[in-house]
């Protein structure tokens, strides 16, 4: 056999070695491909729906609770004043 014929045949043995080697790790790989394509994804989906749903509810009521905390204070001082005034009638 030649130089080249020599390198050749390593080559190959090497090739097939690399290969069978890699077998595994390719089947592993397009295992976390389904399970995330079939598993994470789609809960991660609705996760996210449900986050950003909430969000816009919060985000869309944040100015309503503003003007309720103000109007809840003035219906406190109301009450105290009207409470001081039947005090002093009674």
């Amino acid at each position: 056999m030649t130089d080249n014929e020599l390198l050749l045949a390593i080559s190959d043995m090497l090739d097939k070695k690399l290969n069978s080697e890699l077998a595994p790790i390719r089947n592993d790989i397009t295992s976390i491909k389904l399970t995330l394509e079939n598993n994470v994804l789609p809960r991660l989906q609705n996760i996210e729906s449900c986050y950003t749903s909430t969000y816009e509810r919060y985000k869309n009521e944040a100015d309503s609770i503003d003007g309720m905390k103000e109007d809840i204070a003035l219906l406190k001082k109301v009450v105290r004043e009207h409470s001081a005034k039947l005090e002093k009638v009674s």
